[in-house]
């Protein structure tokens, strides 16, 4: 029996701002398929399919820099819940929290997170610096703003280190060439950053182990997933780059598989859990979430990211960890729908009271 709610998806609408998202020259570039942004928005038909199996009525919305247009189609409408996929407004991430703001302000009940983790976890240093408070393990760090150098003698961090932008996700600017061993690389890819993407820069040490994603959904921690790098040539540095992720037929594509669940020792899978779900907690997170590792030569989990709003596509890590929980695409988004449908009623009856 469907539940009587409308469901109003919004995403963002696909819009292209860098001339290069992988993190690297043209000239090292790819002719393979970027499935980022045309890849999902291929996905919300899937989505507005699984969702009108459990709920009565479903209608997407892609929202651009016209936020007239929006605030108009969601009081037009006015549903019961949001569903939302906004990751950036016009190819601007740091725009992400401010459209859950604004669903706040016009007093809207939607999916996910509040725009205070939005945009804490988009900021990289940011959230590393809130899992230190609270003894989170995190690779040590240093930030770099745009524009800016950092001098040979005042760079502390042991090398090898990895350089991403400090407030993207999705892996933009993250290519084979981000982990660097010494000054000379180091001050090249810093270069390279700030002429393309004209960002502040994260520079952290890299951990050379086993890259573990954990999918959160409400208390739950669903079946770890790891990242296997066996097949990726010698040489080539074992991360997730923007290629492995989006870049259909790549070295990296082709060559960073999932495997869910992971094959973890035991006691290893418990303090992996555990730390999944208080960086989820401590970052102030709701509903779902990713947390994602790497486990150091002794098999410690060090948190590298936090995504609140990760990808929860047919073909996404957190739907195949769903999916090895027992449950079918169609009642993942059930669960997170609902979650946001309780909220809406418990409002409604404290406000009656």
């Amino acid at each position: 029996m469907k539940t009587d709610a409308k469901i109003l998806i919004c995403y963002n609408s696909p819009v292209s701002i860098f001339t290069i998202y992988n993190g690297k020259p043209a000239s090292a570039g790819s002719s393979a398929n970027d499935l980022s942004e045309t890849g999902f928005s291929k996905e919300i038909n899937k989505i507005k399919k699984n969702l009108i199996e459990k709920f009565t009525e479903v209608k997407a919305f892609a929202v651009d820099g016209n936020i007239e247009r929006l605030i108009a189609a969601l009081t037009d409408y006015a549903p019961d819940i949001i569903f939302n996929f906004v990751e950036s407004v016009e190819g601007v991430s740091t725009y992400e929290y401010c459209v859950a703001g604004l669903y706040q302000l016009l007093g809207f009940d939607f999916t996910g997170n509040i725009p205070q983790s939005l945009g804490n976890c988009l900021n990289k240093e940011r959230t590393k610096n809130i899992l230190r408070a609270y003894g989170i393990n995190t690779p040590a760090s240093v930030s770099l703003s745009y524009p800016g150098k950092i001098p040979e003698k005042e760079f502390k961090l042991k090398y090898p280190v990895i350089l991403k932008l400090l407030k993207e996700d999705a892996s933009i600017g993250i290519s084979e060439f981000s982990v660097v061993n010494d000054f000379k690389g180091l001050t090249k890819q810093i270069s390279f950053l700030q002429r393309t993407y004209k960002q502040d820069i994260l520079i952290e040490e890299y951990i050379d182990g086993r890259e573990l994603n954990v999918a959160v959904l409400g208390d739950r921690v669903l079946p770890v997933s790891e990242i296997e790098f066996k097949t990726l040539p010698d040489g080539l540095p074992k991360i997730v780059t923007y290629d492995g992720k989006w870049m259909e037929n790549s070295v990296y594509y082709e060559n960073t598989k999932p495997v869910c669940p992971a094959i973890l020792d035991e006691k290893i899978k418990k303090r992996v859990q555990k730390t999944a779900l208080q960086a989820f907690e401590v970052m102030g997170c709701r509903d779902y979430a990713r947390v994602d590792m790497r486990l150091n030569s002794k098999g410690v989990p060090f948190v590298i990211e936090v995504n609140p709003n990760p990808d929860i596509s047919t073909d996404s890590g957190f739907a195949r960890a769903a999916a090895a929980a027992g449950l079918s695409y169609a009642e993942l988004l059930q669960s997170i729908a609902n979650f946001a449908l309780i909220r809406k009623r418990n409002d409604s009856q404290n406000k009656a009271s």
